[in-house]
């Protein structure tokens, strides 16, 4: 049975208590708040584990709590977003979400998301076998799980994380988008390709001088990324 932390944020009453319940009933420990400053707040004097984290708050709104809470948190935070908004999705993860649920949602689906990003991090502190991965500019350190650009630590969440771990495992070697996501995400993610180009993304504008001109990571159009060691 699970005994993580999960802070759930969202003002509607009816689906606190429904994640709370569903959360509960399979040994999560849940703390419910309804804005997102009660979100920050409680992230910074008790981090979670994982984050629950509604779009439509009171307030500022979840990408500006998001964003916040990537100022001084690599917690996983999966958002909740409204069906059929798709624009919401890629925000989402463009301000450093780790996965999504649509409302309305099934307690499986939500259980089932909880679990796969709950997994990921817990696999992103699992040294590697390698001691570390270098290049001109870029030093990967798996045992300390610890990210140089040119000297200095860049922090990245779980996900983004395991992105980079997976694509300088595989140095050199053209990954497919659908090895990419079923390594990193899992085997229910593929065909997800704009999260997966969101994360490359986000990767590229922490690692790279010039995130739209790619010494490191670079994309084989129709194919994949690679992992690239620039002289």
């Amino acid at each position: 049975m699970p005994n993580d932390r999960i802070l759930v944020v969202d003002d509607e009453p009816r689906y606190l208590k429904l994640i709370r319940y569903n959360l509960e009933s399979v040994g999560y420990q849940v703390t419910c708040v309804a804005t997102g400053e009660e979100a920050v707040e409680s992230v910074a004097l008790k981090p979670p584990d994982l984050i629950i984290l509604d779009l439509r708050l009171p307030g500022k709104d979840g990408f500006q709590i998001c964003e916040q809470i990537r100022e001084f948190s690599t917690v996983p935070i999966v958002m909740l977003t409204a069906l059929g908004e798709e624009q919401d999705k890629v925000r989402g993860l463009q301000v450093g979400a780790d996965d999504y649920v649509t409302k309305p949602f099934s307690a499986r689906e939500l259980l089932a998301r909880v679990e796969a990003v709950l997994r990921r991090a817990r696999l992103s502190d699992i040294p590697s076998t390698e001691p570390s991965f270098s290049c001109p500019g870029l030093k990967i350190d798996f045992l300390a799980r610890r990210v140089l650009v040119r000297g200095e630590e860049v922090k990245l969440s779980p996900t983004e994380y395991r992105l980079l771990h997976c694509l300088a495992a595989n140095a050199g070697r053209v990954m497919t988008q659908e090895e990419l996501l079923e390594s990193v995400w899992g085997a229910h993610y593929r065909g997800q390709y704009e999260g997966l180009r969101m994360y490359v993304l986000r990767l590229r504008q922490k690692i790279e001088e010039d995130a739209h001109e790619p010494r490191y990571i670079l994309t084989r159009p129709g194919i994949g990324y690679m992992l690239t060691t620039p002289t």
